[in-house]
Formats: structure tokens, C-alpha cells, sequence
């Protein structure tokens, strides 16, 4: 094949990251009755300038508790419901999908919640962005388990009542 022809077919796209973002307590905790159990301003301010310009993918009852899509960001809502809809967001009945259409949307794919979201698409992830919070409330809602030896911790910044950890899938 001549030099020409090589550089006559098109360049593959690169392969969409799929990042999970959340803030996990110790306990493995992250929400309670629909509510987050702790109140960090500065991890909110860390949640917005990790997901600002990408595609959140979340559940609903996740997109309810927000309650409005995020600015600055597009989004995703994973749901069974055939009749669910929301002003300015794209839904998905499952996570394949939600991950095709987010593929074709900005940035990223942001996993942004909730526990089955993230326990459906841990196998697909690239990286965690996790903010470790130094409590153990009550809660109903827990991030999962993952196998620590497949992800390497690549970064941690210590903060006053939590950390935030980067693992990248080794």
C-alpha cells in the first residue's frame, strides 16, 4: 500500500473516556432518602470544574434530586420509564444507550450517579474521580465495591474532611 493511500482513509475517532465522579463517605455511603449527608461546599465546587464541558450520565431519581440540568454541561438521564421527560435533557432506557448517546455528545462521559448507574458502567470506566469524605453517616445509598487491584491511584489532594482521589484503571 503506497504512502498516499495510507494518508487518504480517515483517522479513527478517539474512544470517548468514561470517568465516574462521586463523593463517597467511608462507609461507602452516598446519599440517604434521596439527599446527599453531608454538606461540602468545596467538593461542590470541585464536582463543577471536573464536569463543566462534558456529558453527565445519571439515573433518574438522581436527576430529580438535583432537580434541573447542571449548567454548562449536557445531560443524560438513564431510565425504565417510557413516558419520563425532562426540559433540556436526553434520556436513555438503558445504560448502553445512555453511553452511545453520550459518546456523541461534548467532553467526556461523566457517571454521575446513582449506585446502579455506577455499579452498571464500573466495568466500562476509565477512571474514578472520588471524593473520600472523612465521615460515616446513615444512608440508603451505597458507591460499589471495585477491585482496587485492577486501578491505580494516580493522584490525592487532601482537604479538610476529605480527599479527593483519582484512580485510573491499570
Amino acid at each position: 500500500m503506497s504512502r498516499d493511500t495510507v494518508a487518504a482513509q480517515p483517522a479513527r475517532p478517539p474512544r470517548t473516556r468514561i470517568v465516574m465522579v462521586a463523593a463517597v463517605a467511608q462507609n461507602g455511603v452516598i446519599g440517604n432518602d434521596g439527599a446527599i449527608p453531608w454538606h461540602l461546599p468545596e467538593d461542590f465546587a470541585h464536582f463543577k470544574r471536573v464536569t463543566t464541558g462534558h456529558t453527565l450520565v445519571m439515573g433518574r431519581a438522581t436527576f430529580e434530586s438535583i432537580g434541573r440540568p447542571l449548567p454548562g454541561r449536557t445531560t443524560v438521564v438513564l431510565t425504565r420509564d417510557p413516558d419520563w421527560s425532562a426540559d433540556g435533557v436526553h434520556v436513555a432506557r438503558d445504560l448502553e444507550s445512555a453511553l452511545e448517546l453520550a459518546a456523541q455528545l461534548p467532553g467526556d462521559v461523566v457517571i454521575a450517579g446513582g449506585a446502579a448507574v455506577y455499579a452498571a458502567a464500573m466495568d466500562r470506566a476509565d477512571e474514578q474521580i472520588l471524593t473520600e469524605v472523612h465521615l460515616a453517616p446513615e444512608g440508603d445509598t451505597l458507591y460499589p465495591d471495585f477491585d482496587r487491584s485492577q486501578w491505580q491511584e494516580t493522584r490525592r489532594e487532601s482537604h479538610d474532611g476529605f480527599d479527593i482521589v483519582r484512580w485510573e484503571r491499570d
